[in-house]
């Protein structure tokens, strides 16, 4: 059985087709979609793809302040995330958010006889981060009592395959804003989309973690021309072949 992991999708439709042709040609039998998919200058365009889909979807970080409170901001660059995010929510229909209600906190699989836990943050929060360098001691009241040996999380946009004591988790990063770099040095997003795929046979586990390109020029235009706040320093936040988009 093989699955395909999208998450962190961020409205950005031109990213998650492209994804989507890969995933296509690979022939998998299943998507799982990880939350976090309409914030961005697509909303209901990625909302209205992911519908058709059919796929089962985790309610993410973003996902749930669409549907309630936005977060408190924190910092500049948090006032001008969640000045972005009202205003594409505004965007959303009232079908749009009855769609995102049905996302859910978490997903089971069985691939063969291995049993795999999706979830946004983690299995007890879609606002909890799990990076590579996380410490055992931080993992561990996330994790507590979750006994799943294949752990697949998104929300920090950053691919990675981790193993903690005999679990194995794994991040497939983000379709629609892979970071390049984190907080708290100023956040830069990677030029393509990324994706990954679970594979599980005969007692065989792989997960591959993928990148592909799309027109990131397009979408960047497109998000300038859209009138949302703060567009030029979204693009600007782009970096394009190790440099900052001009």
């Amino acid at each position: 059985m093989r699955v395909g992991l999208i998450s962190d999708i961020h409205g950005n439709r031109l990213a998650l087709d492209a994804v989507l042709e890969d995933i296509e040609r690979e022939g998998v039998d299943q998507l799982v979609c990880l939350g976090d998919v309409a914030v961005g200058p697509q909303p209901a365009e990625a909302l209205s793809r992911v519908r058709e889909l059919g796929c089962p979807v985790v309610m993410g970080n973003w996902d749930a302040a669409f549907l309630g409170a936005m977060p408190e901001p924190r910092d500049k660059i948090g006032e001008r995330l969640v000045e972005i995010g009202e205003w594409w929510a505004s965007y959303l229909t009232p079908a749009d958010r009855e769609f995102m209600a049905s996302f859910v906190p978490t997903i089971e699989l069985e691939l063969g006889s291995t049993r795999v836990l999706c979830f946004h943050g983690s299995p007890k929060s879609y606002d909890d981060w799990i990076f590579a360098t996380t410490p055992d001691e931080e993992l561990r009241p996330m994790l507590d009592r979750v006994h799943a040996p294949v752990l697949i999380g998104g929300h920090t946009h950053v691919q990675m395959i981790r193993r903690y004591n005999e679990q194995l988790i794994a991040n497939p990063g983000s379709v629609g804003l892979p970071f390049r770099e984190w907080w708290p040095r100023p956040v830069r997003i990677s030029p393509w989309a990324e994706y990954g795929i679970l594979s599980g046979e005969d007692g065989r586990l792989s997960i591959d973690l993928r990148r592909t390109p799309f027109d990131v020029k397009t979408f960047l235009q497109m998000s300038l021309s859209s009138g949302m706040p703060h567009a030029e320093w979204w693009v600007k936040s782009w970096s394009m072949d190790g440099k900052e988009s001009r």
